[in-house]
């Protein structure tokens, strides 16, 4: 299947391209439709904007009152990301489910119109990328007159994106709308006839990608209950074939920065750190240190600030897990779940994780959760090879897992480190 991205600056006219598109026979996904669906009254996104901004969002029918809330974010960089962090997971999930569903009906062509698609890093979902730009004055125009804006708010939304002959420079194809709708629809014609006339091209490359084995879960010296140096993490995960780990430590990240540096190709940064619900949360694609505390919530909103991916370990654990009705509470700032630890040694705990996850449309990970060299690689997930943190979850939801559950004596170990670190043994 052909996925064309489709994108462009603020009242270009991406959706007169996207119906050109989708009358030419392409299957459409349009994020703005999604972003919508996905605060409907009864969805979770609603109720987080409620609970986030307060009960004036909603309209006395229970419905989102878009103007109030547009008058909380506009010229509110700190109101408009955690709104941000409350829609943009819920549309990426539905948006995967829906080129999914796709796929599996047979489309050929998937075209999908996102107009935060170089700001969100969602590059690598595509096949060919094909920006809409148009006059600035033009742009103004229609998005005033359409959607009942002043030209400073205009002004404020648009300026929050890539500008025009940025995005121009990173697309595949560009597609200029000047108001004249004949050549429009000419140009249109031509990018279309130029990426599906490649389609066979694009598949082939598709069918080569490579998989790649990965471990999402382990620890190094960094944390207080493992004496395992960096350099010998990276060492042993090479030696047995992987080819991605994430270093995931508690409340620490200095050993994940320190894999890095020794293998950049193999060490995803991350960390494990402790919320104030007594939970673990995990932050994949960091780049910055992530304090113990905070609520849920608060670490997910810290880790997707820094654009990484919030993934949740061993939910289900008997010491560190949780219930199915908390995590519902908190649905909106997942991406991904652990759905196999390799020290949980109750195999219904880690079902349970995969049946959660799978019931709420997230990708499913594994790790070894790794304290001793010997248990690193012990599960994993042979997943599409993936650049960055948008493609890993896309990649991530295409993997499988292997491996099996470590011996129950690998807890000595952990035991064992505390004991040293308390006694001045280093290994």
């Amino acid at each position: 299947m052909i996925r064309i991205g489709l994108t462009g600056t603020m009242g270009a006219g991406k959706s007169t391209v996207g119906d050109l598109f989708e009358s030419w026979g392409a299957h459409r996904v349009d994020a703005d439709v999604l972003a919508r669906r996905v605060v409907e009254p009864g969805q979770p996104g609603l109720e987080a904007i409620r609970e986030t901004f307060g009960d004036g969002m909603l309209r006395a029918d229970g419905t989102l009152d878009r103007a109030a809330l547009r008058a909380v974010v506009f010229d509110d960089s700190e109101a408009l990301r955690r709104l941000e962090a409350i829609i943009h997971p819920a549309v990426d999930r539905l948006r995967h489910a829906l080129v999914d569903r796709a796929r599996s009906e047979g489309a050929r062509v998937t075209v999908l119109e996102i107009p935060l698609l170089f700001e969100k890093d969602l590059r690598g979902e595509f096949d060919a990328v094909v920006v809409v730009d148009a006059p600035e004055d033009v742009r103004r125009s229609r998005v005033c007159e359409s959607r009942g804006l002043t030209p400073e708010e205009f002004a404020s939304m648009d300026s929050a994106q890539w500008p025009g002959e940025r995005k121009r420079a990173a697309a595949d194809h560009v597609i200029w709308n000047d108001d004249d709708l004949e050549s429009l629809e000419s140009e249109s014609r031509s990018v279309w006839d130029a990426v599906t006339g490649a389609g066979a091209a694009y598949e082939e490359r598709a069918e080569a990608r490579v998989e790649w084995r990965v471990d999402l879960h382990m620890h190094t010296s960094a944390s207080s209950d493992c004496l395992s140096a960096p350099a010998d993490v990276v060492r042993q995960a090479r030696d047995i074939g992987l080819d991605r780990i994430a270093i995931t430590d508690h409340n620490e990240i200095e050993g994940a920065f320190e894999g890095r540096d020794i293998d950049p190709d193999l060490v995803i940064v991350g960390e494990e750190v402790r919320t104030d619900e007594g939970l673990d949360l995990i932050g994949l694609f960091l780049t910055e240190h992530i304090p113990r505390g905070g609520t849920f919530r608060e670490v997910a909103e810290e880790i997707r600030r820094q654009g990484g991916v919030v993934y949740v370990p061993h939910p289900f654990d008997s010491h560190r897990g949780t219930t199915e009705a908390f995590l519902q509470g908190v649905r909106d700032c997942i991406d991904a779940v652990e759905g196999f630890n390799a020290r949980i040694h109750d195999p219904r705990r880690n079902q349970r994780a995969q049946n959660w996850a799978l019931a709420n449309g997230f990708p499913v990970g594994a790790g070894s959760d790794a304290h001793l060299l010997s248990e690193i690689g012990q599960t994993r997930v042979v997943m599409p090879s993936f650049s960055g943190p948008a493609e890993f979850l896309i990649a991530l939801s295409e993997g499988r897992i292997e491996g099996r559950a470590s011996s129950h004596l690998v807890h000595l170990g952990s035991t064992w480190a505390k004991i040293a670190r308390k006694l001045g043994i280093s290994g």
